[in-house]
């Protein structure tokens, strides 16, 4: 019999999580069933919408979501033969006896067979995954960006923010991103924004928008919420569009928050706005990941990762994460 270690919800976040909201216990996993298989964690990914869906999708005791790395030891399912890698949402925990079906946005796949041996295996939950599919999709399927647009990207250090701006270069569009720190600003502009500008140390938001293009902006890639999305969306052109991804302000507050109705903003210049979950197209993953590889091979995108070693880690990196102070994506490798 397999023993898993597995990190579990102990208490619902109250604010910003804690380390003591978490627990580490270990488990016995069942003899496998026809259709699922056994995997072994190589690399845990950290995200911040695990904040964000934990109150609504999670009970108290429960495994906390989450995607990982991981290799096929055993299979019932011949879609995931032994050996073979894969992209799952099994949570936090060291092994694993799934079916791969859907939870939440994640689903389980196989790590592109062909995975150059010299580009690390955690880009498939980072630059090379979910990140850079979200930024991909936002862009091209929800924003519908066109060369010599004007992007406006918040959170733009993040795992998803730093593929926004970089693709929109690729796609010949000028960018502008908001970050929390002067390493984080230096970084953004090593990628290649063409504005950046740190929204700690500014004295008024709308100014530093207009500031960075007194043109306004073609597109919006929201992943802030709260006042940012309010200034922003008084700088939008005209037939302007917003994709919503990610509220990160949000996602610790305890009571409700409000901000100014922006009805007539959006009717007056025919502004769209859109959510949507990086699930949306799964028929056009494998082809976007290599397009992305592509990119990376060509030198068109970097991916910087901030890696932890130590399963036991896990509530300490998560918590370093949401509070934004590294560079890098978030990565724990077992």
């Amino acid at each position: 019999m397999v023993k898993a270690k597995v990190w579990t919800l102990r208490k619902h976040f109250v604010g910003f999580p804690k380390e003591s909201d978490f627990e580490l216990k270990e488990e016995t996993l069942p003899e496998l069933q026809n259709g699922e298989v056994l995997l072994e964690t190589i690399f845990l990914s950290l995200d911040p919408y695990m904040r964000a869906v934990s109150p609504t999708l999670m009970k108290e005791g429960d495994v906390q979501i989450g995607a990982q790395v991981a290799k096929v030891l055993q299979s019932r399912n011949p879609a995931f033969p032994v050996g073979c890698n894969v992209v799952a949402p099994c949570g936090w925990r060291t092994h694993s006896v799934t079916s791969g079906k859907e939870i939440f946005v994640l689903y389980m796949s196989r790590v592109i067979p062909d995975w150059p041996e010299d580009v690390p295996l955690s880009l498939a939950v980072g630059a090379l995954g979910m990140p850079g599919l979200t930024a991909l999709y936002g862009l091209e399927e929800i924003l519908q960006v066109k060369p010599g647009e004007i992007v406006l990207v918040s959170a733009a250090a993040g795992a998803v923010g730093t593929m926004v701006g970089q693709i929109c270069k690729i796609k010949g569009c000028k960018v502008v991103g908001s970050a929390g720190s002067e390493e984080k600003v230096a970084y953004l502009k090593e990628l290649g924004f063409d504005s950046v500008f740190n929204y700690k140390t500014i004295t008024s938001l709308d100014e530093a928008l207009k500031q960075a293009s007194p043109e306004g902006y073609d597109c919006y890639f929201e992943n802030v919420g709260g006042a940012f999305f309010t200034a922003a969306l008084n700088q939008m052109r005209p037939r302007g569009r917003i994709a919503v991804c990610g509220a990160i302000s949000l996602y610790n507050a305890t009571t409700p928050q409000m901000c100014p109705f922006p009805h007539m903003t959006m009717l007056l210049k025919n502004i769209r706005i859109e959510g949507f979950l990086v699930n949306q197209w799964p028929e056009k993953d494998e082809a976007s990941i290599r397009r992305l590889l592509t990119w990376l091979k060509e030198g068109k995108l970097k991916a910087k990762e901030n890696v932890t070693v130590g399963f036991e880690k896990m509530p300490a990196a998560f918590i370093q994460m949401l509070k934004g102070t590294e560079l890098g994506k978030a990565v724990v490798k077992v």
